[in-house]
């Protein structure tokens, strides 16, 4: 890829959005667009084709999105389901009106059947039923999906699609009402050791498995396929290797250093199983993901603090 192409980065302020800018930023991309909500709101058809039309995108990586934990998929399905599909099929096919070649689209290891055959190979999707407690959601980012192939057979546009695991990472949502695992997990450990409490109380039995990947390895990730000029397909990213919901507890509680009992409230709902990604395909190209878990926990947990709590103690100062 050109280190001059116009690439606008859809969601930027987002956890993978900023991640792929600084990405991009550190590897000599410097054409890079980006608007806030405010600016473009991309579930307007008529202000995404008039962006599209003036702005001279070369590449678009559309990381935009509605998401949320088990919590704000079960309570919110309509708005999941009907945002994601307004900015998908608004920002997808104004590209192609507008020309722009080559599009990143990003979804989800939640598209695959909550009984999947472990590790999940991308051939997998739409082989068995959908978890219910996240099915809007997984619905709308398998029609991206559908999407970007349908337009490169019809179009023959390079519109490539990346399903990462469970992401984590500087920029995470820690709203206790709409995060996901990890982030919920950092959170409620750092007010349960601030607060000196005895218990941690933790959403299910602990026994479901869980994989999950700094959002870091997934911006290079993209980087690695744009400059190999991968120009469709379907890819899994993540790391290949998974731990039970009660270890991630645990390790959090370890790295926060919160000394009380963890409590798994085997009353709320547990969701899938296991998700482990099969990741031999980008692997067979050349990529892995160079993270480690508990490195990039801890960091994670540096940024929250940094962030987070200063903002916290501002807004109670």
């Amino acid at each position: 890829m050109d280190k001059h192409a116009r690439i606008y980065v859809a969601g930027h302020r987002g956890m993978v959005g900023s991640a792929l800018v600084r990405e991009l930023n550190a590897h000599g991309y410097r054409d890079l667009v980006t608007r806030t909500h405010s600016e473009l709101d991309l579930t307007d058809q008529h202000e995404v084709n008039s962006f599209f039309h003036d702005a001279r995108i070369d590449v678009v990586l559309l990381a935009a999105a509605r998401v949320g934990g088990i919590m704000a998929n079960a309570t919110q399905p309509a708005r999941f389901l009907y945002e994601n599909l307004a900015i998908e099929t608004n920002v997808i096919h104004a590209a192609y009106r507008a020309s722009v070649a080559r599009l990143v689209f990003f979804g989800s290891s939640c598209i695959y059947p909550k009984l999947c055959p472990q590790p999940i190979r991308e051939e997998y999707l739409l082989s068995s039923a959908l978890e219910p407690t996240n099915d809007a959601y997984a619905i709308a980012k398998i029609a991206g999906l559908k999407m970007c192939n349908a337009y490169n057979s019809e179009y023959g546009t390079h519109y490539v699609s990346l399903m990462p695991t469970n992401l984590y990472g500087p920029n995470d949502n820690y709203d206790p009402r709409g995060s996901h695992v990890l982030p919920a997990l950092i959170r409620k450990a750092h007010e349960a050791k601030i607060a000196r409490a005895p218990t941690l109380t933790v959403w299910g039995t602990g026994a479901p498995r869980r994989e999950f990947l700094h959002v870091d390895d997934l911006a290079a990730a993209t980087r690695f396929l744009l400059e190999h000029d991968v120009g469709e397909g379907v890819y899994n990213v993540g790391v290949g290797e998974d731990l039970s919901i009660r270890e991630l507890a645990e390790c959090v509680a370890r790295i926060v250093d919160y000394r009380g009992e963890l409590v798994f409230d085997a009353t709320k709902p547990d969701g899938t199983p296991q998700k482990l990604l099969d990741v031999s395909r980008l692997a067979s190209m050349g990529w892995r993901a160079s993270i480690d878990l508990e490195d990039g926990i801890a960091k994670t947990y540096e940024d929250f603090c940094a962030h987070h709590c200063a903002l916290e103690a501002a807004s109670n100062g």
